[in-house]
């Protein structure tokens, strides 16, 4: 499927909790162009994964729009345009590699699509690097592993968006890095448009075009920095180092802020 830009407008989300109201969004706005990497960073209790449930059509906001592709997003999801990624890879136990990649198509598609489910399962598993894995069951994977199936279960939907929600963040650092070398060369091949949620600067810098810092109380977009780097990207570099100064100095700005308004 052909990627989609995402534009949403005077995002606000509320929730009341023991009588009292929670303000958890305020005012955001997000402008992705279609295929597109962009990631949310910030501290814990932002407002991150809130705002990427409701750009993926997970949650309603209390105010504001969402258009993918120019169209509700309502429709987007009903039209399977959406693939969701999160921080556990959630694979059924009893089912191979292969079978979990191909689940959501048998679930979802029409009958056509569900005929060729094992086929389009191949082929994304291929595509994260796990070809020869393909009967292993979810016991036999290392986490790294888990979460490629996971990936690949998304991506054989051929959604126009990904959205991750801190898809490696119970990953050790090495395995870690390995996953964003080889989602970044996933993203390159596919040109899919990624929303991506991540508390790590460098992460957010060697995989993404855009890096949007949110702050709390109620979250919003402080700062959007623009990523102008060749890939392959190499994190020691003078411009990465850079990027992440300038990333480490506004989040470090929001938490003093946060810590004085407390």
């Amino acid at each position: 499927m052909t990627a989609s830009g995402i534009f949403a407008e005077g995002i606000d989300m509320t929730f009341t909790r023991n009588r009292m109201t929670h303000h958890v969004l305020s005012a955001v706005d997000v402008d992705i162009a279609p295929g597109g990497f962009v990631s949310l960073l910030g501290p814990s209790g932002c407002g991150k994964s809130t705002l990427l449930k409701i750009l993926a059509g997970l949650q309603d906001p209390t105010a504001g729009t969402v258009l993918i592709g120019g169209t509700p997003v309502a429709r987007a999801v009903a039209e399977g345009q959406i693939g969701l990624v999160q921080q556990k890879p959630a694979l059924l136990p009893w089912k191979t590699a292969l079978e979990n990649a191909a689940f959501l198509i048998e679930m979802t598609g029409d009958r056509a699509t569900k005929r060729t489910a094992k086929e389009r399962a191949a082929q994304a598993l291929e595509l994260v690097g796990l070809r020869g894995a393909e009967n292993k069951l979810p016991h036999e994977l290392s986490g790294g592993m888990a979460q490629r199936v996971s990936i690949a279960r998304a991506l054989a939907l051929d959604p126009s968006i990904l959205f991750m929600d801190e898809p490696f963040g119970a990953l050790d650092a090495i395995t870690r890095d390995q996953m964003n070398e080889a989602l970044y060369d996933i993203w390159t091949r596919t040109q899919k448009t990624v929303v991506f949620v991540t508390h790590s600067i460098p992460e957010a810098v060697f995989l993404s075009q855009t890096v949007h810092v949110m702050n709390a109380n109620p979250g919003r977009i402080s700062l959007s920095v623009d990523i102008d780097l060749p890939g392959p990207r190499s994190t020691t570099s003078a411009q990465f180092l850079e990027y992440e100064r300038v990333l480490h100095e506004e989040l470090d700005r929001n938490v003093e802020e946060a810590r004085i308004s407390a």
